[in-house]
């Protein structure tokens, strides 16, 4: 089935039955509920996917599932946009493009990382004046060491105009160019029907989600059941035969 294919590539087969819980008290670790949100978007099967911050809040180990979960996904030809946020080197390496911001939202790098990120380096060291990578050094913390507004000011120049001058700014408007033209032949994207499902379906699923969650807890069920009895006496015999008195 397509839910035991999403829960192999999110690793989360030994979990099939556990309860989501509360946070940092019961059930899944906050590792686990990343990967289980990843899990959920996949299941709808989109061909690209939006991720802001995955490994926040993490420490290395579980950054570093998430990421393989993040790349497990990857390889199966979806496309995932992630931001990201001092990612160690291991983690960095795990991307294919980079797409890199100054100070103000202006792109300075648009492009492919390369093994061992050897076209961000090449790239930034091409430009005059910018202090070469040590041996061993993170490139993604290398690269906002270098691209500082200080190092622009210090350098006389704007990152942002040496990138529109440079022939990768050229190649990714020509590719931008051409991904925009439709093939020859090509119709518009259709769907036959708005929902997926119909609407008893998606009522029957509902119902049963919420039974499943009042069943998951019976203490908390049977308090609002004998809550609502008393109360429904209580109201009841303040008013009985009220109506009937003169």
């Amino acid at each position: 089935m397509f839910i035991d294919e999403v829960m192999e590539l999110v690793e989360m087969k030994t979990l099939k039955d556990a309860l989501v819980g509360l946070p940092g008290i019961t059930g899944l670790s906050t590792e686990q509920r990343k990967r289980l949100t990843i899990a959920v978007e996949l299941v709808a099967n989109p061909s690209i996917i939006f991720m802001d911050e995955p490994t926040s809040g993490l420490d290395a180990r579980s950054a570093a599932i998430v990421m393989r979960t993040v790349r497990n996904t990857v390889d199966t030809g979806r496309t995932v946009v992630c931001t990201i946020h001092q990612p160690s080197i291991d983690i960095f390496e795990s991307f294919d493009e980079l797409f890199l911001m100054k100070l103000g939202g202006e792109e300075i790098y648009v492009g492919p990382l390369g093994n061992n990120s050897y076209h961000l380096i090449n790239y930034f060291e091409a430009i005059q004046g910018i202090q070469k990578i040590k041996n061993g050094y993170n490139p993604a913390t290398w690269m906002l060491e270098v691209t500082t507004s200080a190092q622009e000011i210090a350098l006389g120049v704007d990152f942002n105009e040496v990138y529109k001058n440079s022939e990768l700014y050229k190649r990714n408007k020509a590719l931008i160019m051409e991904l925009s033209q439709p093939s020859i032949g090509s119709s518009d994207l259709c769907f036959p029907t708005k929902y997926s499902q119909s609407f008893l379906t998606q009522c029957i699923a509902c119902l049963w989600k919420q039974n499943l969650s009042y069943w998951r807890n019976p203490i908390y069920s049977a308090l609002r059941f004998f809550f609502t009895i008393m109360i429904a006496l209580m109201l009841g015999s303040i008013f009985w035969n009220l109506g009937g008195k003169k």
